[in-house]
């Protein structure tokens, strides 16, 4: 509080004792007046606590009119802070979930009523108008600290809260999203979701995050999703993540980040939409998936099933491919690209042609030296399967090979004709 200009400084010093003498005798009572009528005001306020047999509130009051009055008729600066009890007040006012708008009324209605007093007893002993209004204005000032005191303790107050919550997440996510499973962790997970207030939903996903910075904010998800930005890859837990509008809200909100978000799992297997999350964000950090965004694992599952085994998928290649080695690198890729879109369409030359755009001739040479490479394999359903899955894993890798040296192919006047799987699963000539 700044202190009081020329006018109140001239008010004689006996004036300004017998000022706040009879304003002290009046405290008591007057402090009930004001909590009486911010009662009638704001009735939720009767659930303040009670100190030593008298509400908390009141002894703020009495304990604020008594500062302010020793502060305005004293030359000393000593005790010049504002009395701690209004943080007190700020951590009750979130402690019953009330707002800080709501107490700041209450005070400028105690201002009120207090300078109502004050105005009284500067009247009765003939204090000059000019200094009655600088006392007015340092009242207000006043007020302002005592609002700058609650809005203290409303923080610190969140912050404490803030950080419990954040404590018992984080226990919840410990049981939710741990394997193997403990044989108590649907009781486990119950308990600690009710101290936190999380409603337990039938189905959840599980997204892990790549932070766009070191120290970027956390995105701006709804009260209902977990969040843990304590992992060096953020996790979310998302509650029916199939429900209307879920998909576009989560898109919002994780604008600017990248991640994956796995499958929508029973709560029980959160641990398993978690597994297929990290999976997916290894092959974003891979360049094997598209990063900027959190994908849905549900749209990539090729990539999630043929990518992650990739010593196993390559192990098959080097066996169901080992016939491309006669062939030149480039001639080998055209080849492969060739048999590939031949086992997807299962159609024909101009079929296969048109997935390729190349010429359905060109196709029936590719076509002829195919089968003479594989002959009898790929009668094969087994055989078809296998070399669909690693020339599939190959395409998602970025391709069939590098550019390399090559002969130019041949085209006959009429060529081969097109290879087909006849009734007997072999392939036609």
């Amino acid at each position: 509080m700044s202190p009081l200009g020329s006018e109140w400084a001239r008010v004689p010093p006996e004036q300004k004792r017998e000022f706040a003498e009879r304003f002290v005798v009046g405290i008591p009572m007057l402090a009930e007046d004001i909590l009486r009528e911010i009662q009638r005001e704001y009735p939720r306020i009767s659930a303040n606590p009670v100190d030593r047999g008298e509400p908390v509130a009141l002894t703020a009051i009495r304990g604020a009119l008594e500062h302010f009055v020793q502060q305005v008729t004293s030359d000393s600066d000593r005790d010049r802070a504002h009395p701690r009890v209004f943080q007190e007040l700020g951590r009750g006012q979130l402690q019953h979930g009330r707002s800080l708008d709501s107490l700041q009324g209450m005070y400028r209605l105690g201002v009120r009523l207090a300078w109502r007093r004050l105005a009284e007893i500067g009247q009765q002993i003939h204090i000059p108008a000019p200094a009655m209004y600088e006392l007015a204005e340092t009242g207000f000032e006043y007020l302002d600290g005592l609002v700058a005191q609650s809005m203290l303790g409303y923080a610190e107050a969140a912050a404490r809260e803030a950080g419990e919550r954040l404590r018992l997440q984080r226990r919840l996510l410990e049981v939710l999203l741990g394997e193997p499973a403990r044989p108590d962790s649907a009781d486990a997970v119950a308990e600690r979701a009710a101290r936190i207030g999380w409603p337990l939903p039938e189905r959840v996903a599980v997204a892990v995050l790549l932070r766009p910075a070191r120290d970027a904010l956390a995105p701006p998800v709804s009260q209902d999703v977990l969040l843990d930005m304590e992992s060096e890859r953020p996790r979310m837990v998302v509650p029916d993540p199939e429900s209307p509008g879920r998909a576009e809200l989560l898109r919002r909100t994780t604008a600017g980040w990248s991640g994956a978000l796995g499958p929508s799992v029973p709560l029980a297997e959160a641990a398993t939409s978690l597994r297929w999350a990290t999976v997916a964000v290894g092959l974003m950090e891979r360049g094997l998936l598209p990063s900027g965004e959190v994908l849905d694992c549900s749209e990539h599952t090729e990539a999630l099933v043929l990518l992650p085994p990739w010593e196993l998928i390559d192990a098959l290649a080097r066996r169901r491919l080992a016939p491309l080695a006669e062939c030149g690198p480039t001639h080998g890729r055209r080849l492969a690209e060739t048999l590939l879109a031949w086992l997807e369409t299962r159609g024909g030359a101009p079929e296969v042609a048109a997935q390729l755009g190349v010429h359905p001739q060109t196709v029936r040479y590719r076509l002829r030296q195919i089968r003479e490479l594989w002959g009898e394999e790929l009668a094969d359903p087994a055989t078809r399967f296998e070399l669909e899955v690693v020339l599939r894993a190959q395409r998602l890798r970025g391709g069939f090979g590098a550019e390399g040296g090559g002969g130019p192919e041949e085209l006959g006047p009429a060529g081969p004709g097109p290879l087909r799987p006849g009734t007997d699963g072999r392939p036609q000539g």
